[in-house]
């Protein structure tokens, strides 16, 4: 097993997420629970409060052996997969994230939402950094055409494996 640390996504139950960063800490496993600063608004006041960016996501910075460790703490449902494996979160994603909340205030994080059209970037496989459009989508898959070489080449993708083009 190996003994170095990288950092994984959990899911939580739902409204656990500073809890269960609490909880690991408490057993002194790094964790992160990205805060957003949000003003709400009462009917007699305003007030600043700190709400978890992603809902039912906190990270943890974790070695192979210790993750029985994380799945056992209260609150915790699993880790997030990804290819039969808990899937590892680079460094470099975690500093954004954090530098991008030191800097912004009520941020909003929502998944991508793929729709026909939609012009992407293939990020893994044979067609890496090849741009695609999409045709369709269907549950975790994309299917997209590529432009290249003078013809067009329908394939269907993972989802994760796209990027929306800016």
């Amino acid at each position: 097993m190996s003994s170095s640390k990288s950092w994984y996504a959990v899911y939580t139950k739902p409204r656990w997420e500073k809890k269960v960063h609490r909880l690991l800490e408490e057993k002194n496993i790094e964790s992160y629970c990205p805060l957003n600063k949000v003003t709400k608004k009462w009917s007699d006041r305003m007030k600043t409060v700190e709400e978890p960016l992603f809902k039912s996501y906190v990270f943890v910075r974790t070695t192979v052996a210790e993750q029985t460790q994380v799945r056992m703490t209260q609150g915790v449902v699993n880790f997030v997969y990804w290819l039969g494996k808990p899937a590892v979160v680079r460094n470099h994603e975690i500093e954004v994230i954090r530098k991008f909340l030191n800097e912004y205030e009520n941020v909003t994080a929502s998944p991508i939402d793929l729709q026909p059209k939609s012009k992407v970037k293939i990020r893994q496989g044979i067609f890496m950094d090849k741009d695609a459009t999409v045709i369709k989508v269907q549950g975790n898959k994309v299917q997209v055409i590529i432009e290249s070489i003078g013809y067009s080449m329908v394939a269907f993708v993972k989802k994760s494996n796209v990027e929306v083009n800016s």
